[in-house]
């Protein structure tokens, strides 16, 4: 007889949260259900019927290929690696070594460019969207699937994020780049409805705490450069004053301690109704503004509601 699925996930989540990991439990049903090949759902229905893992013995058993898993995960890998997907808002993406993983937090920057872009095709019956620095492709592939009919354009310049990107965005209706975001797709200069990003933004000498940022998320996609971590996204929001059409939206992540210093940056490049938004979680993390109709409207800077 095998051992009982809710013992052999408790010895999994004593050892997670040993080892530190946050969300221990959570973390230790992730990964039985990934090595099962079924849903969380199922982990925890097993559990409460005191269902026992029966798959035999030796290094290939469910019950070793899942202790495999929990080591490394209590050496802090994270948990998308080990199970390769990540999911956000309505779709999941393959992520591993070499690009960034999506976060929560993010969810909200997309559903800022998911309602403008939705807005448009409601108002105009199309709408050009344009991902900068898109990483696994989350939010351009948010937009593409939420908001039927726009046309989507993702810029990514690092060469294994783009193989990422690329393995995500196949068969969809988004058009990647492989590109510098500060001059990609000028052909569409002056015609973009919204332009959205989550560029890197950390200072260098701000190394992140938690283990699984500063060990496996890649450099390029987290450092912003210069003494403030805004090098990048001075480039972001200059390549999106050229690109955006007049009324056009940037919707830009940052840290929330950015928040003044992305105001002042946004506005100094001539947008208007500039603002801060908060994320899920109540913290400022995003600009967003416009860029003016006309001329005299440049440099003002509003609050946004909450």
């Amino acid at each position: 007889m095998g051992e009982r699925v809710d013992l052999l996930l408790r010895r999994a989540a004593e050892d997670l949260a040993a080892a530190g990991v946050p969300s221990p439990r959570p973390d230790a049903e992730l990964l039985l259900a990934h090595v099962l090949g079924v849903p969380r759902g199922e982990v925890r229905r097993r559990t409460l019927l005191g269902s026992e893992m029966s798959d035999g013995a030796g290094p290939e058993s469910v019950a070793a290929r899942f202790a495999l898993l929990v080591r490394r995960r209590a050496d802090r890998e994270p948990l998308q690696h080990l199970t390769g997907t990540a999911p956000f808002r309505h779709v999941e993406l393959a992520v591993g070594p070499g690009v960034f993983v999506p976060r929560p937090e993010t969810e909200q920057v997309a559903q800022v460019a998911v309602d403008a872009a939705a807005e448009a095709i409601s108002t105009r019956g199309s709408v050009v969207v344009v991902d900068l620095c898109t990483g696994s492709g989350a939010i351009a592939l948010s937009v593409a699937t939420e908001v039927p009919g726009a046309q989507v354009h993702a810029v990514e310049l690092d060469a294994t994020a783009h193989g990422w990107a690329a393995r995500n965005l196949r068969g969809s209706r988004v058009h990647l780049v492989r590109g510098d975001a500060r001059t990609a797709l000028s052909d569409l200069d002056g015609s973009v409805d919204v332009v959205v990003s989550n560029p890197p933004y950390v200072p260098s000498d701000a190394v992140p705490q938690e283990p699984e940022v500063a060990r496996h998320d890649p450099a390029v996609a987290l450092y912003g450069l210069g003494a403030d971590g805004l090098e990048v996204p001075r480039g972001i929001v200059a390549a999106a004053a050229r690109l955006l059409r007049p009324g056009g939206l940037l919707v830009m992540e940052h840290a929330e301690v950015q928040a003044a210093a992305a105001r002042s940056l946004v506005a100094d490049h001539g947008f208007v109704d500039v603002g801060t938004r908060p994320d899920l979680s109540g913290r400022d993390r995003m600009v967003v503004a416009r860029r003016p109709r006309a001329p005299e409207q440049a440099g003002t800077v509003t609050d946004w509601p909450a």
